[in-house]
């Protein structure tokens, strides 16, 4: 199947009478493969679908031993002028006139050898240009007795500053054949390029027929095979309203990882009545949350399109729709900032949504004022359940979200696990029961890079503002200016300068020396 060529785009381009020699070739290789692609299948026990495919490619052999005949098999191409894409042995005529394109260098070298004899001069030549075609060229030191005695039947052509040229009556003849040769050739080439794109277009019908037929054995082969070499499981796919994922896995990142060794933690998700249909996720940055929306959307798309999926066991009822609103874009050039665009998907969300729908979003309202973006993500949620009561993956950052469990009888929390581990923090990349206790944004600035002096700052804000719980104008004058932390921060010692000071270079053995370097890496890390 990887050797087919695109017939379509092949059979368009010759009904189009914008097709060459290689659109031929390549509908030459296809239908000349479609017995072997027939006989391997027919050997299977098949799905019905596919056995129908393969029972629908139609019988091509003659057109296709036709064009394998007619058809050069080697390079072909891409114009009909250009020639030379007739096989030999199609057309005798063809033939005949090809071999006497291919004997005229030999008839030229005889001539030449007979005109040597004939004048004695054996610096004479004949050669060729494409202005004035073939002539005899001879010094011009020797041209005089050439010019002086017609009886030689040299025809005089032109006259060079160090040769001159002529011709001959013979000459001009075997020319003129040559010339009618090539126009001859081009001529039958054309009018053999002609009848076959036409009887290829008059079966184009079933030609796309079977196109499509070699399409769908492609994608089925496709799907068989990534189920089998990604571990995929069969979906169960019905009427309901169920999702129910155990082992979900996201098909592009999970395949990432694998390229470096590296294992993708699998999550499940089960939507409905009894675990609610709309799933509030919280979770810091990096956590996961994104990936976990969309690999869940990923695997509603497999399974409705009759490909296996990764998990390890999927039940889903059909989804009329999936609505996604993930990520930060933007449309300048209409006047749309990013918080437009992120509110033009979501009243589309809102607004079309259907009880059979997949909807997830993440972020919501993140791109305007706190309160404002509180508000309206508390409002799309109340209205997703109330109103769209569809199923919905929802990530936020808005702790005060998870208070609407008490009032949404589908809504249930879940968080994405992390661990404090010796003053860090460990992405699980897990989904578990119930919603986080605080941000980690922070965290994530510093694992970004931000200076310690930035880190120690926001650290010191987030404690005041979570204690007077406040707005920040109450306590601007309670904190200490940035400049202040920072003057402290390039000040202050870190652990391992407190430990170098101690440390007399001089008093140390080789021994202790290396053991102070050991120290010293354990203060640093």
């Amino acid at each position: 199947l990887k050797t087919l060529p695109d017939i379509d785009r092949s059979l368009s381009r010759l009904a189009l009478g914008r097709g060459g020699p290689k659109d031929l070739g390549a509908l030459r290789d296809a239908l000349l493969l479609l017995p072997f692609v027939q006989n391997i299948f027919l050997r299977e026990n098949l799905p019905q679908i596919m056995q129908t495919a393969i029972h629908e490619l139609p019988d091509f052999s003659y057109l296709a031993q036709k064009l394998k005949k007619a058809i050069s098999p080697d390079s072909l191409p891409l114009l009909v002028r250009d020639g030379n894409f007739v096989a030999s042995g199609y057309n005798t005529a063809l033939d005949d006139l090809r071999q006497l394109d291919k004997d005229a260098e030999t008839v030229f070298k005889r001539m030449q050898a007979e005109y040597i004899e004939k004048t004695g001069i054996s610096a004479l030549k004949i050669v060729s240009n494409t202005l004035i075609g073939h002539f005899i060229e001879v010094n011009s030191k020797y041209a005089q007795p050439l010019l002086d005695d017609p009886s030689l039947g040299f025809i005089h052509r032109q006259t060079m500053l160090n040769c001159v040229r002529f011709t001959t009556v013979e000459l001009t003849e075997k020319e003129n054949q040559l010339r009618t040769a090539k126009e001859q050739i081009q001529a039958i080439e054309e009018k053999i390029f002609a009848e076959l794109a036409q009887e290829v277009i008059s079966r184009s019908k079933e030609i796309l027929q079977a196109s499509k037929s070699l399409a769908l054995i492609d994608i089925l082969a496709a799907f068989a095979e990534l189920a089998e070499n990604k571990n995929y499981c069969r979906p169960v796919v019905d009427n309901s309203l169920v999702f129910e994922i155990q082992g979900g896995r996201h098909p592009v990142v999970e395949d990432a990882l694998q390229s470096q060794h590296l294992t993708f933690a699998a999550n499940d998700c089960v939507l409905n009545e009894d675990r609610g249909t709309l799933w509030l996720l919280t979770g810091p940055n990096m956590a996961g949350k994104s990936t976990f929306l969309r690999q869940n959307a990923l695997i509603a798309i497999m399974a409705q399109i009759g490909s296996f999926v990764p998990a390890t066991s999927a039940h889903i009822g059909v989804v009329d729709k999936i609505f996604s609103r993930v990520g930060a874009s933007d449309d300048l050039s209409r006047g749309q900032s990013t918080f437009m665009v992120e509110m033009v998907e979501t009243a589309n969300i809102l607004n079309h949504a259907t009880n059979k729908s997949l909807v997830i979003l993440d972020e919501i309202g993140r791109g305007t004022a706190t309160f404002d973006g509180l508000s309206i993500a508390w409002s799309v949620v109340e209205y997703l359940h109330d109103h769209n009561d569809c199923r919905t993956l929802f990530a936020t950052h808005y702790h005060e979200l998870t208070a609407l469990k008490e009032k949404l009888s589908h809504m249930s929390l879940h968080q994405m696990m992390i661990k404090d581990w010796d003053g860090k923090v460990i992405f699980l990349h897990t989904v578990g029961d119930g919603a986080i206790d605080r941000s980690y944004g922070i965290h994530v600035g510093k694992l970004a890079g931000l200076p310690a002096a930035v880190v120690k700052r926001a650290e010191q804000i987030l404690k005041k503002l979570e204690v007077q719980n406040t707005h920040t104008t109450s306590i601007v004058d309670d904190l200490p200016l940035f400049s202040a932390v920072l003057q402290q921060e390039e000040t202050s010692k870190s652990e391992a300068e407190e430990y170098l000071s101690t440390i007399n270079p001089d008093d140390l053995t080789p021994k202790q020396a290396l053991e102070v370097l050991y120290e010293l890496k354990k203060k640093i890390n």
